[in-house]
Order: C-alpha cells, then sequence, then structure tokens
C-alpha cells in the first residue's frame, strides 16, 4: 500500500473546524450519528473544485445526499455487473433515502464538457476512449475494457461519450467556441435528466408523485443560478 500521513494543512484544517464548528454543533452531529441521514434532495454536480454545490444551497450536514463526478453526468440504466458508481448513488437515494427532489447540477467553464467537445469537433485531445464503437447515443459500455492497438486509453475519454452525441449536435451549429460550451454544458444537464428517467425505480417515483427531477446551471464568475424550465425547453435565470 502506497498511502501516506494526510499532508499538514489538512490536518491543520481538520483540527481548526473540530475545535470550533464541530464544538459548537456537537449535539447535531450525535443525534445525525444515532439516527442516519434522511435527506430529501439529492444533489447530482461536477468534481470542480470551483462548484460545491452544498455551499451554494447553504447546506448543513444532512441536508443533501451528493455525488459528483466529471461534468455531472448521469449514465442511463445499464443492469450488468459491472462497477456503476453513480447509478448505485442514484438507487440508494430514491429505493433506500426515499428523496424527494434529484437536482442535476452543471456549472460555467465546465472542463469535462470541454474535453467532450472536442472529442466530438475533431479538436486535439488525449481522451482516448477504451470503447470507441460505444459512443453512439446512451450505448451501454463495451465489454473489451482494453485497447488492442497499445494505445493508451482514458477512462475520461469513456465517460464523456455519454455526452458525445449532444457534442456533436452543438458543433454542428458552427457558432463561437464560447456559445457552444455553454449550449453543451446546458445539454450535459438535459442528458443526465432524461438518463435518470431510463431507471425503473425513478420513473416510478416519478410517476407516483415521490420524487421531481430538477436542472439547474451555475455561472461560476457571476454567481447566477438558471434553472431547466421544461415547459419552454430551456434554462432560465432564478437569481
Amino acid at each position: 500500500m502506497s498511502a501516506k500521513p494526510l499532508p499538514g494543512y489538512l490536518t491543520d484544517r481538520f483540527r481548526a473546524w473540530r475545535n470550533t464548528r464541530f464544538v459548537e454543533d456537537q449535539a447535531w452531529y450525535a443525534r445525525l450519528a444515532r439516527s442516519g441521514q434522511n435527506p430529501r434532495t439529492m444533489l447530482i454536480a461536477c468534481c470542480d473544485s470551483r462548484v460545491d454545490p452544498i455551499q451554494l444551497f447553504t447546506g448543513e450536514p444532512g441536508d443533501f445526499f451528493v455525488v459528483r463526478n466529471v461534468a455531472n453526468l448521469v449514465p442511463p440504466s445499464v443492469p450488468d455487473r459491472r462497477h456503476h458508481g453513480t447509478s448505485a448513488a442514484v438507487e440508494f437515494a430514491v429505493n433506500q433515502l426515499g428523496v424527494a427532489h434529484i437536482v442535476v447540477l452543471g456549472h460555467s467553464g465546465c472542463g469535462g464538457v470541454s474535453a467532450c467537445f472536442d472529442m466530438a469537433t475533431g479538436q486535439p485531445h488525449s481522451h482516448v476512449p477504451t470503447a470507441p464503437a460505444a459512443a453512439a447515443a446512451n450505448e451501454a459500455q463495451a465489454d473489451d475494457v482494453s485497447d488492442d492497438a497499445g494505445e493508451r486509453v482514458s477512462y475520461i475519454g469513456n465517460w464523456l461519450q455519454l455526452l458525445l452525441p449532444a457534442a456533436r449536435r452543438v458543433g454542428e451549429k458552427r457558432q463561437p467556441r464560447e456559445a457552444a460550451l455553454r449550449d453543451l454544458e446546458h445539454a450535459a444537464v438535459r442528458t443526465s435528466l432524461d438518463n435518470l428517467m431510463t431507471f425503473d425505480f425513478v420513473a416510478e417515483a416519478v410517476r407516483e408523485g415521490r420524487l421531481t427531477l430538477h436542472g439547474a446551471w451555475i455561472d461560476i464568475g457571476a454567481g447566477r443560478l438558471n434553472m431547466y424550465d421544461a415547459a419552454v425547453g430551456s434554462f432560465v435565470t432564478v437569481g
């Protein structure tokens, strides 16, 4: 095992948290430890270090069930025996925690979206997928996870194939790059919302009124939140 002790700045920050925030709210943490979690909302956000979904919605411990991945993507339901981290989190949130809301949160300047756009439009990139044939819209992952040609493959490239069909459609518009990336960031949110409905337990909960799905996008620099309005098929500013 190659793990080493935590870097000093992290242990210093933990001690500071424990001596301040934890001490102030110790009774609440003790209650959470005893009673377990009961969040009303699941947040599906990007890994980007500039976007903290809990902070954006002023969350407290126990408020949100959060999963983060590259480009805030939800894959379609694929009932095989592979490892599906995001899908497992969605299943747990809906079937075990009974969340009432799932929010897919995109953001400006998303590196994953930018990489996918470059893949779709033939721009230089290093994210060679392990299974190029799986680039079709929402196609299941291929069984072959090796590259017979010996070329270095990319987990990111494979993951971003989920968004590749949308990226190709955006690329066909021949618009300036900034506008195209904004469109694709929005499309990533819509793709995840569509894919959520391919899970039978999500679709059932939505039909029965136990669960609602939401899409949002945050402009990091402007601090502006846009919400996806399915009635008009676009994002509208909410704050």
